[in-house]
């Protein structure tokens, strides 16, 4: 096929040396620039590509090989070698393909989307032919034919999968997926009675690993789940049996079916979903935090105000921590002292790539407020007191999230949050120590809790770790249940979301 290109062809197969048939091609001089489209461990195609290239030759490695390179080879020539990153420059740059920041022209010739559009303008003008490049076409039915021609004793080239051609109109951006009909029917038997109906808007990870099956378990159900792309709801509503899925969130949110929304998406949205499911009238469970500044705080508190001055409305952030058996345990034992309480919280948070999304301002807004407000959460829960005063003590770092958080309550009690992200994996996660009347006692993990001249209390273990997601889920479905108040204080969540955003700065 190269050949009917125009290219010079030869086959390794042969037993001809390839160094030898460019340097021939090249009258001896080497070759401009060599291509590697190979797959292999060796490091000899690199050594090769050295070995034919001319003086000051280009190498590009599109394929993978090893890459221990000679550097007697590339220094006498001074050789470039360089590893092609798919599409062009742009690719995996959140700023270019998230947010939509183009390079500039005159700097940056041929971006990932310009090399798109001159391969797609070529090929509709007939100047880059592909079609010689397809081997087999199958209708999208049959692409269980298709995936078994690959590695088959069948030879195959491009596998072509055809989908049925569909009129999309401009301002059609969403499509429902119904689960099953079974489900459907189900939803329609549901009476005020029976099991509460929630809709989730975000289908990532940590709702499908965690979230939904909590909220399962605790016996809702599921009726819609909403994401941007359409793909990570369909598959969320397959795995766990919701009625219907769909990228229409402003629809499902004021689905007047619904009772309760859950929120968890990235940060950055959350404010908005939230205003927008209480002023529907939905209960609403917002997976932390609760919003990134202070104005959304703001609006979020005026509109749960208005809702609640004739609706008992439920709003809800995860901050699951203060549900787990363990801090249920210690928060007994500890009200037991009558004093004030020293806390001392160790996380040991881990590192994350700087370009992750979490640390972005405006979508994901650092991990102070991302994550240290579970924290700020549980020690106030507690202390049962206000938060009177606090500090932040900073690392220079990066990513501004190595730090120590100091805490001074109403009631007389204190506390520091070790929030370090330059830890080692094989230490334990979170630690939490709490000094009380000449005691001790220590959460480990929230799978063991110590007590050190504890009066009548020495140990609890569980045979697993339990951070309170399914206790919290279960928590927001019997408030609605019951129609009794937040299981958090709404003035608590107020006042932690506050905090958070305060250290963020």
């Amino acid at each position: 096929m190269a050949a009917g290109f125009g290219a010079e062809t030869f086959l390794l197969s042969e037993g001809r040396d390839p160094v030898e048939v460019a340097r021939s091609f090249s009258r001896d001089r080497g070759v401009d620039a060599v291509i590697l489209t190979v797959s292999s461990k060796s490091n000899e195609p690199v050594s090769q590509a050295a070995r034919m290239s001319r003086k000051r030759g280009r190498i590009v490695l599109v394929g993978v090989t090893g890459l221990e390179l000679s550097r007697a080879e590339f220094y006498e020539k001074e050789l470039t070698f360089q590893v092609s990153c798919s599409y062009g420059p742009g690719r995996y740059d959140p700023n270019y393909e998230d947010k939509g920041n183009d390079y500039p022209f005159e700097f940056v010739r041929w971006t990932e989307q310009r090399n798109f559009e001159a391969v797609l303008d070529m090929m509709a003008e007939g100047k880059l032919k592909v079609k010689s490049l397809v081997s087999h076409n199958f209708e999208i039915e049959e692409a269980e034919k298709a995936y078994q021609l690959v590695g088959g004793a069948e030879k195959s080239l491009g596998i072509l999968l055809k989908y049925p051609s569909v009129e999309i109109s401009d301002k059609a951006r969403t499509v429902s997926f119904h689960a099953n009909e079974q489900n459907r029917e189900d939803a329609k038997r549901k009476t005020s009675q029976e099991k509460i109906s929630i809709h989730f808007v975000g289908a990532g990870n940590y709702a499908n690993k965690i979230l939904i099956p909590a909220f399962k378990k605790a016996g809702v159900s599921l009726q819609g789940v909403a994401s941007k792309t359409g793909l990570g709801g369909v598959r969320a509503a397959r795995k766990h049996g919701f009625v219907q899925a769909t990228t229409e969130i402003s629809a499902l949110i004021a689905d007047k079916e619904a009772d309760a929304v859950v929120i968890a998406t990235r940060h950055d949205s959350h404010a908005g979903y939230v205003i927008d499911a209480l002023n529907a009238g939905k209960h609403v469970f917002v997976e932390k935090p609760l919003c990134l500044e202070k104005e959304e705080l703001d609006r979020i508190r005026m509109a749960y105000e208005k809702k609640n001055g004739n609706e008992n409305l439920i709003l809800m952030v995860g901050f699951n921590r203060r549900f787990s058996s363990l801090v249920e345990k210690t928060k007994r034992l500890i009200e037991g002292t009558g004093g004030p309480c020293s806390f001392v919280m160790t996380v040991n948070a881990g590192m994350i790539p700087s370009d992750h999304w979490t640390h972005e301002p405006e979508q994901g807004g650092g991990r102070i407020v991302g994550e240290a407000c579970h924290f700020i959460d549980l020690l106030r829960f507690l202390a049962a007191s206000p938060v009177e005063s606090w500090e932040k003590i900073e690392m220079d770092s990066a990513n501004k999230d190595t730090v120590t958080l100091n805490l001074v309550f109403e009631d007389g009690s204190i506390g520091s949050i070790h929030y370090f992200a330059n830890g080692h994996k094989s230490f334990p996660k979170e630690r939490l120590e709490i000094f009380s009347s000449g005691s001790v006692l220590q959460l480990d993990n929230f799978r063991t809790l110590r007590g050190f001249g504890w009066p009548g209390f020495t140990k609890m273990n569980l045979w697993k770790q339990d951070k309170g997601q399914a206790a919290c889920a279960q928590a927001f479905a019997r408030a609605i249940r019951s129609g009794t108040c937040n299981p958090i204080p709404i003035d608590e969540i107020l006042e932690v979301s506050q905090l958070a955003i305060e250290m963020r700065k």
